[in-house]
């Protein structure tokens, strides 16, 4: 007759000790190793496989370590962790140790039985983060079972690997080229939504009718949108362009998608109104219709929006948990490293002789152009401003991009109206801050429209031709200078221009000028979003090949297919606008890629080049960036420019230039007559912008959770799981203990922490073997130096030193079996007991180092889970066993500090350390009231994380399972007398 385990408790089968899960049943038992992760679970049959009662062996009194035994073996369990039993179901298992400001959205989606946020925190701050946080937990608790995220094509690649790489989320790509391949793996009837429980999805591929119907029947019931601003369309828009009705359409798929009231929704954007209200209301109703419609003056109607709306600038996130936010004292302040203030500088060049009568028998060309299709007709007036548009934009990107231009007919040649031609013309010659759409943006755009243009437009794309080079071309030979400088400063710019030509230009005139440790590479939209990635990539590993040579820089030449979304910090901490866009919202894109949270330079430099005398240029910088940067210095955040008012400012430098030609270029725009009205009008547009999006900073700051909760939850999860420091302080003594070659710790981060290297050529095997795994094979068997970083932003072959990194867990499960494990061969770091003679104590005291383990009976929307996890305490009490007096938990933890401070004879250690293992039965009352204390902190936790919501706790159990785990027993005795005073007794 077989025996019934209940869930939790201990089993012995097939040579090793399993904890019994929920899921068994009599015939059929489903284990996890003990100590043991997910992925190691098995099913074992008792009919035909011997499973008996197991009990988890006691320390051995032979086994003894020194002082930092209970540390070592306290962490490495820790960090083994993969089942916390707190309200937080997922943090033990991803690879990201995530900030505590980014908990917030997922506190604030633990209140809510359905999910709908806002999340519209600043750029760089995180969202892509916060929301894998809240995704992973909700499909770890059962809320949600399958996923979808809603993202451009360009970035769809990127959400794919940090969904793997940091949560552990694998999500199948349904783009526009991978969907034939994917259906073809279909059954009759089957949608690929069904099949493919996670998906990342192009929003302009679902869009279309047959996808779209498909995705809106069979859409999972956890849905993400990234740039959500881009899905919504103001209901007062004029422009009646291809973005406006695509935005539209974007719009009518969430709306039919977030009309199921019971569907999880995210939307994430740095920018939620971009200074219109009816479009940010139109996304308000998307989270929930009611907040369309609601009335924002009011206090009470704002806290009723604070439940679903985050939005938070870095100055508000940089110093948090500290006294400043309300808290007690600064113990659990965190201080986040973001890149300090941009240093910015414009950087001006002039013109060649030869290059300057080119740029003018342009001018000249165009203004005969528009005068002669202004007579003409409107359509022919905006197809020619268009062109002209294309034609100046291109002269000043380069000769590449001027002769391509020149030779290419022009995108609104075809138009039959002119509504049609400003559709046509405007997204390829403008740089609209809305229109997301940079997929082919980065063309050389066309300047011919009819054949009789033909010859003098030629004639003028040879003469550009022959400009090439740095003798004609003075603004690639003051680029050449200014990469010269950054590089000899030790740093790895992008350089970023407008137009395919002109990279591609840049790329070919660069090679083998700026030394021959350089690597340079281009990235334009004739690559496919993965291209990129892979060439960025390539151009990394390359550098990396030879990182040991401090000379080894990496420059990358790009367009605007790289200026969103994709992030780029840990490579490279410079940015050069060679071609100035026509709107300052393109230059915080392009900045944005660089300077956010990872990048390892306190200081991102931005070098911006302007033409001195082009006519263009510097009116442009003169009008439209001066102004955008005073009032990101005043508001301490960007405000996009609206496109209205920066389609103004250049049709006016357009039209001044082809009146005046480049000979009034020195005086100030706003002393034209005829022009001082209309920039007045634009200057109010712009401050009412901005004081709009300062207002609503203000009235819509996060207040919906307060830090002290935030706090309290902190300090769980900590206590649970660890932090930074405690890690770091494990893998260096770790490393130490295990025959590493550790190079001395740095303390110069900017965190005050420091890297530190290690090479394991004398490590045990076991070790290197699991590091290989890790870190490369030929890192290990070449015995070469493996960084170990203070900070997430990390290259290949070097380990994070957070608990999830794979270095880490390969080191923490080698201490954790070696100390079970008496037989391993070799050094082993963590023993199982330990005594020491110490000043820290007056009486002789004792260190538990106990696991418990407990049943978990969680409602959800789609039942009860039945779950068993495990957390690690420690216990400590004075005097003998039988008459134990308990100290508190935060006395328990300070003995892991106490050091030897005389030699303790073995026998007295050996003696010592017996009477302790013998008095375990008399502990074991303590030890059991202890666990139910524990478990009704842990229903306490679940019930407070989640306590907006009477349903999601119903049901809630948490019970202990008995007996615990006794894992180590360390005895700290107090320091005689004598040895204080250096006196005889």
């Amino acid at each position: 007759m077989s025996l019934t385990y209940t869930a939790g408790s201990l089993v012995a089968a097939r040579g090793r000790e399993w904890v019994v899960l929920p899921e068994s049943a009599p015939d059929m038992l489903v284990l996890r190793p003990l100590g043991g992760s997910e992925d190691d679970i098995a099913a074992v049959f008792p009919t035909f496989e011997e499973v008996r009662p197991a009990e988890f062996a006691a320390p051995s009194p032979t086994d003894l370590g020194d002082q930092r035994a209970a540390g070592l073996l306290r962490t490495a369990l820790r960090i083994g962790f993969r089942s916390g039993a707190g309200p937080f179901r997922s943090l033990a298992s991803i690879a990201v140790e995530p900030r505590a400001y980014q908990l917030v959205p997922l506190l604030m989606a633990l209140r809510q039985r359905t999910v709908r946020l806002l999340i519209s925190d600043d750029v760089g701050i995180g969202k892509t983060v916060e929301a894998g946080l809240i995704a992973k937990e909700l499909l770890a608790q059962g809320e949600a079972t399958r996923l979808a995220v809603l993202c451009s094509p360009a970035l769809a690649e990127q959400w794919q690997g940090e969904l793997r790489e940091k949560f552990g989320i694998d999500a199948e790509l349904v783009l526009a080229s991978t969907v034939t391949r994917l259906e073809r793996g279909l059954e009759l009837g089957q949608s690929l939504f069904d099949k493919h429980p996670c998906t990342i999805i192009s929003t302009d591929f679902i869009k279309s009718t047959r996808h779209r119907e498909d995705f809106v029947r069979h859409c999972p019931d956890l849905v993400i949108v990234d740039e959500a601003h881009t899905c919504v369309a103001a209901d007062d828009t004029a422009q009646g362009g291809t973005s406006s009705a695509t935005n539209q359409l974007r719009y009518e798929l969430l709306r039919r998608i977030s009309a199921k009231a019971d569907r999880h929704l995210l939307l994430l954007t740095a920018t939620p109104h971009s200074g219109k209200e009816s479009a940010f209301r139109n996304l308000l109703g998307l989270v929930r219709p009611e907040l369309a419609t609601l009335d924002l003056e009011s206090p009470a109607r704002r806290a009723k929006l604070a439940e679903h709306f985050v939005a938070r600038k870095r100055a508000d996130v940089r110093d948090y948990l500290t006294k400043e936010d309300g808290l007690a004292d600064d113990s659990l302040a965190e201080r986040t490293a973001f890149p300090s203030d941009r240093w910015t500088k414009d950087e001006p060049y002039k013109l060649t002789p030869a290059y300057r009568a080119l740029l003018d028998d342009a001018i000249a060309y165009a203004r005969d152009r528009v005068t002669a299709a202004g007579e003409q007709g409107k359509r022919e007036a905006r197809i020619a401003w268009w062109s002209v548009i294309a034609l100046l934009r291109s002269m000043v990107s380069s000769p590449a991009a001027a002769a391509q231009t020149l030779k290419t007919r022009s995108e609104s040649a075809t138009a039959r109206t002119a509504q049609e031609a400003d559709a046509l013309g405007a997204p390829v010659a403008a740089d609209s801050a809305e229109n997301d759409r940079l997929e082919g943006m980065d063309v050389a755009p066309g300047a011919a429209e009819s054949e009789e243009a033909g010859a003098r437009l030629l004639e003028l794309s040879q003469r550009a031709a022959q400009l090439v080079g740095p003798s004609e071309d003075a603004k690639l030979k003051a680029l050449t200078r200014h990469l010269k400088g950054l590089i000899a400063d030790g740093y790895h710019p992008i350089v970023f221009c407008r137009y395919i030509p002109t990279a591609e230009y840049l790329a070919t005139q660069l090679e083998g000028k700026l030394g021959k440790k350089t690597k340079i590479a281009a990235v334009t939209g004739t690559l496919s979003p993965q291209q990129r990635l892979e060439r960025i990539e390539q151009l990394a590993a390359e550098s990396a090949e030879e990182a040991g040579d401090p000379a080894v820089r990496r420059v990358l030449i790009a367009t605007d297919c790289l200026s969103e979304g994709v992030n780029l910090q840990h490579y490279f901490d410079a940015v050069v606008h060679y071609d100035l866009a026509w709107n300052p919202t393109r230059h915080d894109q392009r900045e944005g890629r660089v300077d956010r949270y990872g990048q390892k330079r306190d200081q991102v430099r931005v070098i911006t080049m302007y033409g001195e005398d082009n006519g263009i240029d510097g009116k442009v910088l003169e009008v439209l960036f001066k102004k955008h940067r005073q009032i990101k210095k005043d508001l301490g955040i960007s405000v996009s420019v609206p496109d209205e008012t920066a389609s103004g400012v250049t049709d006016a430098v357009v039209e001044w230039l082809l009146l005046h030609g480049r000979q009034g270029s020195q005086e100030s725009l706003f002393d034209l007559d005829g022009h001082q009205e209309s920039f007045d009008r634009i200057e109010r547009e712009w401050n009412s912008a901005a004081e709009r999006e300062k207002t609503s900073r203000s009235k819509y700051a996060q207040r919906a959770i307060h830090p002290e909760e935030v706090a309290r939850e902190v300090a769980a999860v900590r206590a649970a799981l660890g932090g930074a420091d405690e890690v770091r302080g494990f893998a260096l003594e770790a490393l130490r203990d295990l025959d590493a070659l550790v190079r001395t710790a740095t303390f110069s981060g900017r965190d005050g922490t420091g890297d530190f290297t290690a090479q394991l050529g004398g490590a045990p095997a076991g070790l290197r073997d699991a590091l290989a795994a890790t870190l490369g094979g030929r890192l290990i068997e070449e015995d070469r130096e493996i960084p170990f970083r203070t900070t997430p932003a990390i290259a290949r072959g070097e380990a994070a030193l957070v608990r999830t990194d794979p270095a880490i867990g390969a080191i923490a499960s080698y201490v954790l079996d070696s100390a079970l494990d008496a037989n391993t061969p070799g050094p082993r770091p963590a023993r199982r007991c330990g005594v020491v003679t110490t000043d820290a104590v007056t009486i002789r005291t004792t260190l538990l180092l106990v696991r418990y383990r407990f049943h978990l009976t969680l409602p959800s929307r789609t039942g009860e889970r039945q779950l068993v996890a495990e957390d690690a305490r420690l216990l400590a009490y004075e005097g003998m066993p039988s008459r134990a007096r308990w100290l508190d938990d935060d006395a328990a933890a300070a003995l892991l500090a106490a050091r030897a401070t005389a030699n303790t004879h073995e026998q007295l250690a050996r003696n010592q350390i017996t009477r302790s293992l013998d008095g375990l039965p008399d502990l074991s009352a303590h030890l059991t009231e202890y666990g139910t204390r524990l478990a009704a902190e842990l229903d306490a936790s679940h019930r407070r994380v989640r306590k907006a919501n009477e349903e999601i706790v119903r049901g809630l159990k948490v019970v202990p399972q008995e007996p615990a785990d006794v894992l180590g027993v360390y005895v700290y005795l107090p320091q005689p007398a004598s040895t204080v005073s250096g006196a005889e007794a």
